[in-house]
């Protein structure tokens, strides 16, 4: 991982590449329904790219009401700290746009890397396409 790169991905220009890794981590891996993965929040959404030399290997998405989604690594690049350059690109970002809390939507097996980040459960668990979810909150100073 030396050429680590995140940036921040235009939806219409990088949509391919957007599509490849959330096709292959929600939809081929986690069997969520295609339908279920794809909406018309991706339109306005902020979307963020990890790139390893070039390569799109991760993804996420900050929706203008602080709402932080669709956070995917491609197999081959998970515990590479890939996911911890989205979120604090995804922290960074939201605070710079004066986004004054992040909630998400976490699979019951990630919320311990969300709290990392300052998340806090606030929910009971519950099934979304099929798996065990909470919800999170982060306060940004």
């Amino acid at each position: 991982m030396n050429d680590l790169r995140i940036r921040l991905a235009d939806w219409h220009r990088d949509y391919k590449q957007i599509h490849r890794i959330r096709e292959s981590v929600f939809v081929a891996e986690q069997a969520v329904a295609p339908e279920q993965e794809w909406d018309s929040e991706d339109e306005t959404a902020i979307h963020f790219l990890a790139e390893e030399s070039g390569f799109a290997i991760g993804t996420a998405r900050l929706l203008p009401d602080g709402y932080v989604g669709r956070l995917s690594v491609l197999k081959d690049w998970r515990g590479l700290k890939v996911g911890d350059a989205l979120m604090q690109a995804v922290i960074a970002e939201a605070s710079q746009r004066g986004i004054g809390e992040l909630k998400l939507t976490a699979q019951l097996y990630a919320t311990a890397f969300y709290q990392r980040f300052g998340f806090e459960v606030v929910s009971e668990e519950f099934l979304e396409a099929g798996l065990p979810h909470v919800d999170m909150v982060r306060r940004l100073a």
